[in-house]
């Protein structure tokens, strides 16, 4: 998995482009990024496939926000990001995380 950031210069955002790939323990089918900025919503629009058997997708969100997040793996399985900015309680339970962005 990797997430790349790009500051705009012309308006306050930030393009991150998340990229999931398949390993030999998870050959996903459908991968989703979910979090605070499309409001944790299950049915948002998934990531492009790639020809790797990986995903991506790219989003533009506002600079100087803190945003949250986690992968959707086949409706069932959420998967967290090794190269978040850090990890935060998610408040569901004490095990559980959530990614966190610092744009």
């Amino acid at each position: 998995m990797s997430i790349k950031k790009q500051f705009l210069k012309s308006k306050p955002e930030c393009k991150v482009t998340f990229k999931f790939e398949k390993s030999k323990d998870l050959i996903p089918e459908k991968v989703q990024v979910i979090g605070d900025f499309n409001n944790w919503d299950v049915n948002a629009e998934p990531m492009k496939p790639l020809k790797t058997g990986g995903f991506t997708q790219t989003i533009n969100l506002s600079s100087g926000d803190k945003v949250q997040f986690r992968y959707l793996v086949n409706n069932s399985l959420w998967i967290n990001d090794q190269e978040a900015d850090e990890f935060i309680n998610n408040g569901v339970d004490n095990v559980e995380q959530n990614c966190v962005l610092h744009l």
